[in-house]
């Protein structure tokens, strides 16, 4: 299977069929693990299905894409109380090696009843197109991660957007670079000051260009996984899940 189908097998297997043995075929014995609360390798995925099926938690993927060997779900969860809150939007990046999903990264954050922008957190557009652009636009969400979000030259935004035409899914962010560069503005006056962003995860197919990033907010370490879609060479579109990083996990792997 490619790296796509394998996912979204696993997927299957785990959140809709609630089936052990099928989803035990298609991972790695020494499945690394990197959500907080789950053991790492294969029992501790297969001993949560039972838990999701009790439950009744389910999921929606709203986007997929994948680059090399790494393969990126943007999903929402619903009846989700066991993991914090009602809904969750979520990334999950899953990591494929010799027909095996072996590593595993995630982020989820509540989805709130209301937005700045009124859009949902994993709504929009979902079609992949201009492949043929692929490394072009990610080098394009690289150096707006660097200048802007990274602070090494915000003046720099106009070469990589339209400062009208950005349209935010972020549930507390406005449209356009007004509404970001706001944001950033008063999260540093509540002392919220981002002092690294440090891009570990990039995965970009066509137009989509997915970024996770190792952050330090307010001097606490934050996850942020951030999902741009490009058009014509400019960032118009952003979806993100942001979430701070525990200092107990479930296992030694680390958040990346």
């Amino acid at each position: 299977m490619a790296p796509k189908e394998l996912v979204i097998a696993l997927f299957t297997a785990v959140f809709m069929d609630h089936d052990p043995e099928a989803a035990r075929g298609l991972i790695a014995p020494d499945y690394i693990q990197h959500n907080p609360q789950i053991e790492t390798g294969a029992d501790g995925l297969i001993n949560l299905i039972p838990v999701l099926e009790q439950t009744g938690v389910t999921v929606t993927t709203h986007r997929i894409l994948a680059e090399g060997d790494l393969v990126v779900l943007h999903n929402s969860y619903d009846n989700a109380h066991a993991f914090g809150a009602p809904q969750l939007a979520a990334f999950d990046v899953f990591r494929v090696q010799e027909g095996r999903v072996v590593e595993h990264w995630d982020n989820l954050q509540p989805i709130p009843e209301t937005t700045v922008s009124g859009r949902g957190m994993t709504d929009g557009p979902t079609q992949i197109t201009d492949l043929h652009r692929t490394e072009e636009n990610k080098q394009l969400v690289l150096g707006f991660v660097r200048d802007v979000l990274g602070g090494a030259g915000p003046e720099a935004a106009p070469r990589y957007m339209d400062p009208e035409i950005y349209i935010q899914h972020n549930p507390n962010i406005a449209d356009g670079l007004a509404g970001l560069m706001a944001a950033i503005e008063a999260y540093a006056a509540q002392g919220q000051v981002i002092t690294q962003f440090e891009p570990r995860i990039v995965v970009a197919e066509g137009n989509f260009v997915f970024v996770a990033s190792d952050a330090v907010m307010g001097g606490e370490p934050w996850a942020f996984f951030d999902l741009w879609r490009v058009e014509n060479g400019r960032i118009v579109e952003h979806w993100d899940v942001v979430s701070p990083i525990p200092a107990e996990m479930a296992h030694d792997n680390g958040k990346f």
